[in-house]
């Protein structure tokens, strides 16, 4: 610590004051207040603390003043928990400010985080955007960026907002249902009948989306999270075949083998955007966030059913083919045993009965296969059952959550 001459330093949290040795801030168990010692001037110290003022060497900190008196009660007691009265979530936000994560909760108040419904990765995320909205709305200069943003991120943020979210959805349905279309047995004769046609309409969607891609682009605040996105991927895969098409000289078709299978694909991959619709109806908005905060009970529910899967595929092999080494049982009018010749055959037999679909092109003729097909199915009931709750009253939750919100805003 190079910027000041001062042995003892100030950190002034929400107006209250604490004092302390240089010494002690080198070895500061917050990370936030640690970083302080290796600032060498004073504008690495304004990237760390809010305010500094050099004279008494005191550091400004526009934080919750109570929240901190918790956190320094941790560093005395290494207890810690939420401060009564204040939202866990604000005070988690806290804690992510000055270094800490939830594992420094005590166990009831990780329990009472939990139940916010909320992944450390949202909480994190949410930390994250607080502050970073923090900084757009004190930089001077990027109003227009940030009104551009939320245009195009936002649906339901003005008037202009919601006209382009009612063109893009246009452009979404024109497009999926030109794409349901074209596979038409009788497509491509009505495409040869009005050919222009059909260019004008492609290319005005495909302009579309390229403009909006673009735009969207060019106004994120962080473009590798952008590109990352898997929407946004889907977008420029979705979208290159239509020039790769137009720059070949025989046009879509001029390309054969793989490279033709290859662009055929990524035209499919079109109907992806369909889930761009999520942006403005709250049903798939529920879906999607309820789907990534369950995504350990979605987890769960895989190994559940991989686990039993592998076990009555095993069995069922051995009731239907392995103690039969003669095939005396098979059905010779469909020969039905010979599904059971393996344990991968007999994996299928196994999902769709404990799925309940029961599609019957596969079924036992052994007593004992048939007595295992009444368990396999009880069983899956019950596998499927458990984890289904949870998910259930996350998607309620979730609803709820991004209803109140929706009215808020609209509000």
């Amino acid at each position: 610590m190079k910027f000041g001459k001062k042995s003892v330093c100030v950190l002034n949290v929400g107006g209250t004051r604490y004092a302390f040795p240089r010494e002690v801030i080198r070895d500061f168990p917050l990370q936030r207040v640690s970083r302080l010692h290796a600032c060498v001037t004073e504008k690495e110290v304004l990237e760390v603390c809010d305010d500094y003022d050099q004279d008494s060497n005191e550091f400004f900190f526009d934080r919750h003043a109570q929240a901190f008196v918790f956190i320094m009660l941790y560093l005395r007691s290494g207890k810690l928990r939420f401060v009564p009265g204040v939202c866990a979530l604000s005070f988690y936000s806290e804690m992510l400010y000055w270094g800490l994560g939830s594992a420094h909760l005590e166990f009831c108040c990780q329990r009472r985080l939990d139940d916010t419904g909320y992944s450390e990765e949202d909480l994190i995320m949410r930390a994250e955007d607080n502050e970073s909205l923090s900084e757009v709305e004190v930089e001077k200069g990027s109003g227009w960026l940030e009104w551009m943003r939320r245009t195009f991120e936002e649906p339901g943020s003005s008037v202009v907002a919601q006209l382009l979210a009612l063109l893009s959805v246009i452009f979404v349905i024109i497009s999926m249902v030109m794409l349901c279309m074209s596979t038409l047995p009788d497509w491509d004769t009505a495409k040869h009948n009005t050919v222009e046609e059909h260019r004008i309409v492609e290319a005005v969607c495909i302009g579309w989306f390229t403009a909006e891609c673009v735009v969207r682009f060019l106004v994120a605040k962080d473009k590798l999270v952008f590109l990352c996105r898997p929407l946004n991927l889907i977008d420029v895969a979705a979208i290159t075949p239509y020039y790769v098409s137009m720059v070949m000289p025989g046009g879509a078709g001029g390309l054969s083998g793989v490279a033709g299978v290859t662009l055929r694909v990524l035209r499919m991959m079109r109907v992806f955007w369909l889930v761009k619709l999520a942006r403005h109806f709250l049903g798939l908005q529920t879906l999607g966030l309820t789907l990534r905060r369950c995504r350990h009970e979605m987890a769960t529910l895989a190994i559940f059913l991989t686990v039993a899967t592998a076990i009555y595929s095993a069995l069922a092999q051995l009731l239907e083919h392995g103690l039969d080494p003669d095939h005396r049982n098979l059905d010779d009018r469909s020969n039905r045993g010979g599904d059971y010749a393996s344990i991968p055959a007999a994996a299928w037999w196994a999902v769709i009965s404990m799925t309940t679909v029961g599609y019957g092109d596969v079924y036992p003729v052994t007593v004992g296969g048939r007595m295992l097909g009444g368990l396999c199915v009880v069983s899956g009931i019950v596998l499927l059952a458990l984890p289904i709750t949870f998910i259930y009253h996350s998607f309620v939750q979730c609803y709820n959550e991004l209803k109140l919100r929706s009215a808020r805003f609209l509000a």
